[in-house]
């Protein structure tokens, strides 16, 4: 029988208008998944609205039943197992699935990201330092795509004889190979590093499932490199998103002559550490001293006030209106605790009146 708690956490997970930002805020609130459930109607009344309809619990010891008979396991945030530096994030998953070598998440991360439609010289260059980078002992981190994903995997898989070693990241089901090509190279990563994935078993990779795989890419490296990257591609907005969660970006640089060069070029022009070997990456990543690793400390760790005054709620939705505001700027304007004005936000999003956007901006619906 699947254990309650985890029951539970993932009936809340799976469960319409709560995203990773609620979700965090009301386990921390109400201190386990369980409470927070009984507690959504009430939430949602004073947001002026009805309570989503929670995730029936056979769906949920379903999916836990179906992990376990892959070979896999549910990482919930929170958990000591969950990687430190992605919990970083506001919009950190609460649940990964995942499967393979759990001991890469403790590793020193790198994502490599580049290209679909890659050079082979560029393949080449991935393939290489990628091995290089998993024999010092890094876990390189990709998104098991066409072009350079594909070749940072081979590489580093080769290369994890000395404890490194790769972590592919899945934008669908934990079952489901994308690109199909990449089968064999899938199933060896679940054998000797670490298939993770965000979506439920069985889900099919769709467009919108892209970004939120990329951040999870992004958030488990303490620093991206980028290869071949054409403007506005995927592997830009990973090095966005990189660069905003403040970990180190790095690009290679190409011939000003090929299309697929511009992103790298663009990005070094824009600060980016410029990479020519293994070597520069290390020399990027790697603290100078030890006392500077990241502690994957979260502004979720301390708990939220037990509710907000019918005027602070009053005040908060004044200031709201359809066109989206930062957050920061809500708590700016009206000078209330932070965790008041999120306790408003957490009422209103449950009610079904706000929705959030991406750079922490929020709106009424």
């Amino acid at each position: 029988m699947a254990d309650a708690a985890a029951v539970a956490r993932l009936r809340l997970i799976r469960t319409a208008q709560i995203g990773p930002v609620t979700y965090r805020q009301l386990v921390s609130r109400f201190g386990d998944a369980a409470a927070a459930i009984e507690a959504l109607p009430g939430l949602a009344q004073r947001g002026g609205g009805r309570a989503p309809t929670v995730a029936d619990a056979g769906i949920a010891e379903r999916e836990l039943t179906q992990v376990a008979r892959m070979g896999g396991r549910h990482l919930f945030i929170g958990d000591a197992a969950y990687p430190a530096l992605l919990a970083e994030l506001d919009d950190a998953p609460p649940a990964l699935t995942v499967r393979g070598d759990l001991a890469l998440l403790g590793r020193t991360g790198v994502a490599m990201v580049g290209a679909r439609n890659a050079s082979a010289a560029a393949c080449r260059f991935a393939r290489q330092i990628a091995y290089e980078l998993a024999d010092q002992g890094i876990a390189v981190v990709s998104g098991l795509a066409r072009g350079i994903d594909t070749a940072a995997h081979a590489g580093a898989v080769g290369g994890s004889t000395a404890g490194g070693g790769t972590i592919g990241v899945i934008a669908g089901g934990l079952d489901v190979v994308y690109p199909p090509e990449n089968a064999a190279l899938q199933e060896r990563i679940a054998s000797d590093g670490l298939l993770v994935a965000e979506q439920p078993p069985g889900t099919e990779p769709r467009a919108r499932h892209f970004p939120y795989r990329n951040r999870i890419i992004a958030g488990l490296a303490v620093g991206t490199v980028v290869v071949e990257a054409a403007p506005r591609s995927g592997s830009l907005i990973t090095a966005r998103l990189a660069g905003e969660a403040g970990r180190e970006v790095m690009a290679v640089p190409g011939s000003p002559l090929d299309p697929r060069a511009q992103g790298c070029n663009g990005l070094i022009r824009d600060g980016a550490v410029l990479i020519q070997s293994a070597a520069d990456v290390l020399e990027t990543v790697r603290p100078i001293d030890a006392r500077m690793v990241r502690s994957g400390a979260s502004r979720f760790d301390s708990a939220p006030p037990e509710d907000a005054s019918d005027t602070e709620r009053q005040d908060v939705v004044t200031l709201l209106g359809p066109v989206p505001v930062a957050v920061d700027e809500l708590i700016r304007q009206s000078g209330m605790a932070p965790a008041i004005v999120q306790t408003v936000l957490l009422e209103l999003e449950l009610a079904g009146r706000l929705e959030r956007h991406a750079g922490g901006r929020v709106g009424l619906s």
